[in-house]
């Protein structure tokens, strides 16, 4: 693998201070909580697009897509049918409500029309799954960087922890909004260059319209499944449902996004933000699945390692099942090679027959994979090391690292550090935010603009450092992109639940939501880990869905058979 050249240090360095050097000169000066929490309300409606795109579009997209892509195909597109449907309802209902209340946070919305501990209930929910995320976003741009410059990854997540504090607590929501709308731009760029450059390389007699053929007889170009199976994670269905559900939580009631918005100039301006990106969220994740497709087929061209992970080949190749893993790789290169025909001989005639040699030959190295992870495995546990076998997340990155061209390579890393920086930065933000707002100004007496201004980055600065403690004990478990959703589907359903029973059910007042949603959210983690564990068969998409009915169905039938419970607020 390329060591980085002083050009590609350049580049990267470069535009990561230039982005943030200008963040910080837009928001110079004395802020008050408005201007801190809420950018002041002077945001457009291209810069809340952008922001919002920007925080959800963390450093994990940009590794773990094109790596579920790689070995998962196109399939994953359809968690995200349901975002422009989720755009809609929360833009006609969410919007106009959280800005006639004025309200700083999402959840200040509950204690008006319920009470205050069903606000603070659904905040506390919202810190334990998004402080958990945020650790995440942490540790995936750590993984670039552990390849890149070869040191550990407890050192880089601490190093890359202590960076977006210092940034997002100086900062604010506004300079969080400044920044991202430039950042999105260095995304879209790299991207597309990264796109053009790995059609670019294949063989010359390989058309983009040969490339997706041999992509689909590999069986990446499935991007539908209107099955029912439960058995298939990801289907029109889980996508049009589970996912409606899992944005409508997202975007309308988790604080790190609804932030976004709320520092929009006007009610259309927030509005036509989320519309925007209701219109562009789907095809940009189409397109970056379609790069790690096309990542995919270049690899049937050119070797692969059998392990993307070169810490981990290097792990196994210094141990008791050396030879055991050659021989792996001894394998692997035949494939490649017989591979090779096959593939000739299918794009030259197209037989649908040939396809299936081609989805042959691709099975026995995914096999080979397995084997070599399980080696990793045990090479790991023999020597105490904690190292990943999983390489999901190594793929994309290990492309940039040993094709790209030297200053190219230095911008694609910039882009994904990039994302990682807006997104764990308007995470912190909120959280920060939410504690400030929700939990110590409500529970304390009243408190100067200027000590809620220093509470708020007191609390930022506490949520940093417990994001670093969740980045140094994260695992990539099946990938990072699937690990922050799953984390997100345990309590968005449950917490949606809560605000549509304050919009949609009057008659339900405070006490019986705040029980219902105690008594729901330990109804979904059993489920989760029921499904783990193989007693049932429910993928995590479907626990947004099964939480907000839950907690709508409980929260009712209390206030039915209790209706003398705590008159709601109005």
């Amino acid at each position: 693998m390329q060591t980085l050249s002083w050009i590609d240090w350049s580049v990267l360095g470069a535009t990561l201070i230039a982005i943030v050097a200008y963040g910080t000169w837009q928001t110079r000066g004395s802020q008050n909580v408005k201007d801190y929490l809420r950018g002041g309300n002077t945001s457009k409606w291209w810069t809340i697009g952008l922001s919002v795109m920007a925080t959800q579009a963390s450093a994990i997209t940009f590794l773990s897509t094109p790596g579920q892509a790689f070995n998962d195909g196109m399939g994953f597109v359809q968690f995200y049918f349901g975002l422009p449907i989720a755009m809609i309802v929360i833009c006609m209902v969410f919007i106009p409500l959280y800005h006639r209340l004025k309200v700083y946070t999402a959840y200040e919305f509950l204690e008006n029309r319920f009470d205050l501990k069903t606000r603070t209930l659904a905040a506390i929910l919202f810190l334990i799954q998004r402080g958990l995320a945020a650790g995440i976003t942490i540790f995936a741009p750590a993984i670039i960087l552990s390849v890149v410059l070869g040191w550990d990854l407890l050192t880089l997540n601490i190093a890359i922890g202590l960076l977006v504090i210092i940034y997002t607590v100086s900062g604010g929501t506004r300079a969080v909004n400044v920044t991202q709308k430039h950042q999105m731009v260095v995304i879209f760029i790299g991207m597309l260059i990264a796109f053009f450059l790995i059609v670019d390389k294949l063989p010359q007699d390989i058309t983009f319209t040969k490339a997706l053929e041999i992509a689909g007889a590999s069986g990446k170009m499935e991007v539908l499944d209107f099955s029912f199976s439960l058995n298939n994670r990801y289907t029109f269905w889980s996508g049009i449902i589970g996912g409606t559900f899992l944005m409508l939580s997202y975007f309308g009631t988790d604080q790190s996004q609804v932030q976004r918005y709320l520092s929009g100039k006007s009610v259309k301006e927030m509005q036509l933000g989320l519309i925007f990106n209701g219109l562009l969220k789907v095809p940009m994740q189409f397109f970056i699945l379609l790069v790690g497709v096309m990542v995919f087929v270049f690899y049937q061209f050119n070797e692969a390692p059998v392990n993307f992970n070169p810490t981990a080949t290097e792990l196994v190749l210094n141990s008791e099942f050396a030879e055991e893993y050659k021989v792996l790789q001894n394998e692997q290169q035949q494939i490649f090679r017989d591979k090779q025909k096959i593939i000739e001989a299918y794009t030259s005639s197209n037989n649908p027959e040939v396809a299936k040699f081609i989805a042959a030959a691709n099975a026995a190295n995914e096999d080979i994979r397995q084997e070599a992870r399980t080696l990793i495995d045990k090479a790991s546990e023999k020597q105490d090391l904690k190292v990943e076998s999983n390489d999901k997340d190594y793929v994309f990155i290990h492309f940039i690292l040993n094709n790209l061209p030297r200053g190219l390579i230095g911008l694609l890393l910039a882009v994904i550090l990039s994302a990682a920086m807006s997104s764990t930065a308007s995470e912190l933000n909120a959280l920060g935010s939410t504690t400030a707002m929700d939990l110590y100004k409500r529970n304390t007496s009243e408190k100067t603009e200027s000590e809620m201004v220093a509470a708020s980055r007191w609390f930022t600065f506490l949520w940093g450092i417990i994001a670093i403690g969740v980045a140094c004990v994260a695992n990539l478990a099946e990938n990072l992109i699937q690990l922050v959703n799953i984390i997100g589907s345990i309590f968005y359903g449950n917490v949606l639940g809560i605000f549509l029973l304050a919009f949609f059910f009057k008659f339900v007042k405070g006490n019986a939501v705040f029980i219902a949603a105690l008594i729901t959210q330990v109804f979904v983690i059993v489920l989760y880990f029921l499904n783990e564990y193989e007693y049932i068969n429910l993928p995590f998409l479907w626990l947004n869905f099964v939480g907000c009915m839950i907690v709508i169905a409980i929260a009712c039938l209390l206030q039915i058979v209790t209706p003398n419970n705590k008159t709601a607020h109005g």
